[in-house]
């Protein structure tokens, strides 16, 4: 599969193609906000749910574009020099230990050894900054709710030049910018000095159609009224009072799952087998048991039949 250039995309519609050629199928409202963003150089930020394709956006555009995915998984606690570089200090020390034992007295230039390129660890920021022959890299921020406001404030500051520093190397900065993707579950607002950086998109759960589309590119081997039958109970399930609705990456494991049992057909004793694909906490799983999983499965078939 041939892979295409930003400047070879020239409407809409071929990022739609492109993305769909990868597995990923979108609407035009998220195919605008990606071309424009390519287009621009402008970070792209996508919130939403659990499970809606935030993520696999930015790795079906890496492999659209065949440029280099690198992906900064955020977590509490996340600081700038592990999100940037560090130091190899065991190698640092053994260095030590081997000039010591050679008796080197030129400490300085043991000094400037010591803190090279040979002996730094680099990690996605510093990555990303890095010129590449392919291109610059889709750099992936995932999950960026999860930090907290004085990382954001550095992330600020390093998206809007494209430029880190490091205090014994100095700043070095992008050739050209990576074509950055920032996403959040929106567990906490975001501060809007760093969402005014970037072109934004909710991504909201796709409707019946969409769905069902994505699921006949990510398993294709389903039948047509089985992948039918999921993408309509998930759906209904998503009205439901849950603790936590199920996304599009539980509705494609859970035809995976179905699959690998032979399933040609949902049926309340097979959807209580499975749930654990689907719903992900026991007050959610214990609410389906029994009738209740039936009640959702003939709501979801009466809205098939009457489509």
């Amino acid at each position: 599969m041939q892979t295409k250039s930003i400047e070879q995309i020239a409407a809409i519609e071929q990022v739609q193609e492109l993305l769909s050629q990868q597995g990923y199928i979108c609407d035009r409202a998220l195919a605008t906000v990606v071309f424009l963003s390519l287009k621009l150089g402008r970070p792209l930020f996508l919130e939403g749910e659990a499970g809606t394709g935030k993520t696999e956006i930015a790795k079906a555009l890496a492999a659209a574009l065949g440029r280099r995915l690198i992906r900064l998984q955020c977590y509490e606690g996340l600081d700038a020099a592990s999100a940037v570089y560090e130091w190899n200090f065991a190698a640092q020390m053994i260095a030590i230990r081997t000039a010591e034992a050679a008796g080197s007295a030129d400490r300085k230039a043991l000094q400037a050894e010591l803190f090279s390129d040979d002996y730094l660890v680099e990690r996605p920021l510093l990555q990303a900054m890095r010129p590449d022959e392919h291109g610059a890299p889709v750099l992936l921020i995932d999950e960026l709710d999860r930090t907290d406001e004085p990382f954001e404030a550095f992330l600020l500051e390093a998206l809007s030049d494209f430029q880190v520093t490091i205090p014994e190397l100095g700043t070095i900065q992008a050739p050209e910018p990576p074509i950055v993707v920032l996403t959040s579950n929106r567990t906490r607002e975001v501060h809007d000095a760093l969402k005014r950086r970037c072109l934004y998109h909710w991504v909201d759960y796709p409707d019946f159609q969409r769905e069902l589309d994505i699921l006949h590119a990510r398993a294709p081997q389903a039948s047509e009224q089985l992948s039918r039958e999921i993408v309509a109970f998930v759906q209904s399930l998503r009205t439901e009072d849950l603790f936590k609705k199920p996304g599009v990456a539980e509705t494609i494991d859970w035809a995976n799952c179905l699959l690998a049992l032979d399933a040609i057909a949902l049926s309340p004793a097979v959807i209580a087998d499975t749930l654990g694909a689907i719903l992900k906490y026991q007050d959610d799983i214990a609410r389906l048991h029994g009738s209740e999983a039936k009640r959702i499965l003939d709501q979801a078939r009466a809205g098939l039949d009457t489509a």
